[in-house]
């Protein structure tokens, strides 16, 4: 697989140099470099794609109302992403292990996280928002592009083992720009590392469109670096599976790194501290409501005559209990005491640690004195 190297002219043509296997309408697009990757998506594993999506919208529109209710301090939305999260999530066999930027709920809900994972973080109680052993991911990043660095080192780490994971990495179309995604492919590719970058290009950095950024599709970066890359279109969820399949089955078989560049668009804003209002026109915004990601694949299980009343009670009752218990958590979440901040630094005693501890004690103390 290999991308189209036209320039991007704007938005219409820059959707038409996609792969896909959904039209925007949901109608079923024969391709044959993606169906073979389909073959076992059957009607019930549609079913379960469309739950997905509708769980992670809840579970994001929860995050905002709880930073606008000033449980949370940050949210970091990921409305209109849906597909491209779930897809490549779905395909993610349970050895793999993931490096995320900061906007993957979606990723962390197919890799089993709990409700509380999603708030730990942006409340500002733990450092890291999970147990990264648990369900496979490493913490949340916020520096930009620093994951992509952390993935190579964990995937030449693999190849050191002799096991057949991969290591998976998710940036957004803003990292591209930063050297340390440059770098990574570099590693990756001169070392042949089982890992996936997964560029999910939601047209916006911050207030910066991705046209300041590259005139030409970000995949056509990766076969530089001699990288294979697919462009897909990142709001068809099947065509995210199975572009993420084949390229954890290119990585995992030993011909080094992959790289997906999931075009899609960023519904929100950048987190709960942006106004996209400031930079960003209406009229686009409408554009991309028509290519709803769910809306899409809704139309597409209407045609097959999948969807009915059951099916949704049963969605929306998950998505409301996902919700209840991520606000339960978030709400019953206890601060830990001050000088726990030193607690697991270090695995024995350090004697600068204790020596900044109890003069961390003496400022507290101050405090209560006054």
């Amino acid at each position: 697989m290999s991308p189209n190297t036209t320039p991007i002219v704007d938005t219409e043509h820059d959707l038409e140099m996609v792969e896909r296997v959904l039209g925007p309408d949901g109608t079923r697009v024969p391709n044959p470099d993606l169906d073979p990757f389909l073959s076992d998506i059957d009607d019930q594993a549609l079913l379960d794609l469309h739950r997905d999506m509708l769980v992670l919208r809840r579970i994001d529109s929860e995050g905002v109302a709880l930073q606008r209710q000033g449980q949370l301090g940050l949210w970091a939305p990921c409305n209109g992403q849906e597909a491209a999260q779930i897809g490549t999530g779905r395909a993610l066999a349970a050895q793999d292990f993931v490096f995320p930027s900061y906007r993957e709920h979606g990723v962390m809900y197919t890799r089993g996280a709990e409700p509380g994972d999603y708030v730990r973080m942006w409340r500002g109680e733990e450092g890291a928002a999970y147990d990264p052993a648990r369900i496979g991911m490493a913490p949340l990043q916020i520096i930009i592009g620093a994951q992509t660095l952390h993935a190579v080192g964990y995937g030449i780490g693999i190849q050191h083992d002799g096991t057949d994971e991969v290591a998976v990495s998710y940036f957004g179309d803003g990292a591209t720009s930063q050297g340390d995604v440059n770098e990574a492919m570099v590693f990756a590719a001169s070392f042949r590392a089982p890992v996936v970058f997964v560029c999910q290009n939601n047209h916006w950095a911050i207030s910066e469109p991705v046209g300041l950024q590259s005139q030409y599709p970000l995949a056509g970066r990766a076969p530089a670096f001699g990288i294979p890359s697919v462009r897909v279109d990142g709001n068809d969820v099947l065509a995210c599976l199975a572009a993420m399949r084949w390229a954890l089955g290119h990585a995992r078989s030993g011909k080094g790194p992959a790289y997906i560049e999931a075009v899609t668009y960023r519904m929100g804003p950048h987190t709960t501290a942006d106004d996209p209002k400031r930079y960003r026109d209406e009229a686009e915004l409408e554009q991309w409501r028509r290519r709803d990601p769910i809306a899409r694949l809704e139309a597409y299980l209407h045609a097959k005559g999948l969807l009915d009343q059951a099916h949704h009670d049963a969605v929306q009752a998950e998505a409301d209990r996902v919700a209840k218990e991520m606000r339960a958590a978030c709400l019953g979440m206890t601060t830990r005491p001050p000088l726990a901040v030193f607690d697991g630094v270090y695995a024995e005693p350090h004697s600068g640690l204790e020596r900044q501890r109890d003069q961390y004690a003496a400022y507290l103390a101050a405090f209560e004195e006054a």
